[in-house]
């Protein structure tokens, strides 16, 4: 895997910059790990400018700290979950505004648009960001917000999140990318011109499904300071002890990602030849339909892979309870390898128009390639797949 590039000013390679996060608000202790500051309030007029703990804390500027530095950004922002970073974002918006939004997009963030914020008078149009037309559809639009993940949860679609940013910018149009699939270490939003870089920092940030968090990262000033504010007013904050763990998580990114991305690439070329896949879908496998996109974008290709079986429901489920080493859960990205079934999972909230639409169907399954041997994993899925046999 490539090295990321550094912020201007740094000059400590990524493993050093997730280990060694700066200030541990731990006086004189000589604590070489940070503490855990599970206090609501701060006396007043301390030195670190902490007053209460909804609108700051020790451990959220720590994990603030080394997050902007793993995206080489200005500024980051935690919250509770991926989804109170998507609240804060969206609360910024206002009633009669358009959110122009990729149509695959994670089950609870289609939720979220279609059954919370449209109560409020949001507005969301949902376009196919592979296709060339999305970015007429900006131009006609001219919408408030564009709404990408990419890759995509679960069909891995590959969006040219350059090619969006250059029509989105000079229009004014903030972009905000889900990046919770790649991280800053396979790719990086903002610098392919995104305003703002979210992420679930619950699954490969943390990397041991033991926390929940969120994060957006900005180089822009007056959303850092709209991100602030969304934190505070509308208690989107996280707790000190899931940020401590996130922070400690956080030191083993780059040693966990390269493991599970060596596996998923292996995995994804096992399941390839087998009679009862009908596609499968992988970033940089040549026959993915972005594949030139995901090779120039991507440094890698995460450690995702997305199937689609010829099978049933009933098939597919006995598949993946015979998984041995893939638990079946929702979630993705801990050191742990996962089997997830969308249509009944984590899209389960989506119509069944729409997920037909989408190709979700009951033989699609999304694989979150964990740490382990891959002869393990390997050979585990030789022993189910002969269940399609």
């Amino acid at each position: 895997m490539a090295p990321v590039a550094l912020k201007e000013g740094d000059n400590e390679g990524l493993n050093t910059r997730v280990i060694h996060h700066g200030d541990s608000f731990a006086g004189d202790t000589g604590t070489v790990m940070p503490p855990i500051f599970p206090t609501s309030t701060f006396a007043h007029g301390n030195a670190g400018g902490f007053d209460y703990t909804r609108s700051g804390n020790p451990n959220f500027r720590i994990l603030d700290g080394v997050l902007a530095s793993v995206e080489g950004c200005a500024h980051a922002t935690v919250f509770a979950s991926g989804v109170s970073a998507i609240t804060a974002v969206v609360s910024q918006l206002k009633q009669g505004d358009l959110v122009l939004c990729e149509e695959n997009l994670y089950g609870c963030t289609v939720r979220l648009f279609e059954q919370v914020f449209a109560k409020f008078g949001l507005r969301t149009a949902w376009v196919d960001f592979t296709q060339a037309a999305a970015l007429k559809e900006i131009q006609d639009q001219k919408p408030a917000m564009v709404w990408l993940e990419s890759p995509t949860n679960p069909l891995l679609k590959v969006i040219d999140l350059e090619a969006v940013c250059a029509i989105s910018q000079p229009l004014g149009i903030p972009v905000v990318v889900d990046n919770t699939f790649a991280t800053a270490l396979v790719q990086r939003p903002l610098d392919l011109g995104a305003t703002l870089s979210l992420t679930s920092t619950t699954k490969y940030i943390n990397g041991h499904s033991d926390a929940l968090g969120g994060a957006v990262c900005t180089n822009d000033p007056e959303w850092h300071q709209k991100m602030v504010f969304s934190q505070k007013a509308l208690g989107l904050q996280p707790s000190p002890f899931d940020c401590w763990l996130i922070t400690r998580g956080i030191k083993t990114l780059p040693l966990r990602l390269k493991q599970q991305m060596a596996n998923a690439a292996a995995l994804a070329d096992q399941l390839a030849g087998h009679a009862k896949v009908n596609w499968v879908r992988y970033p940089h496998r040549s026959d993915h339909p972005q594949h030139q996109v995901a090779t120039r974008q991507m440094r890698a290709g995460g450690a995702i892979v997305t199937v689609s079986f010829n099978a049933s429901q009933e098939q597919t489920y006995a598949l993946c309870k015979q998984l041995r080493w893939f638990t079946m859960a929702e979630s993705l990205g801990g050191i742990e390898s996962l089997i997830c079934h969308p249509a009944t999972m984590t899209h389960a909230a989506v119509s069944a128009e729409v997920k037909a639409r989408l190709g979700i169907d009951d033989g699609l399954v999304r694989f979150s390639v964990g740490c382990e041997d891959l002869a393990d994993l390997q050979a585990d899925l030789d022993q189910a797949l002969e269940l399609l046999a």
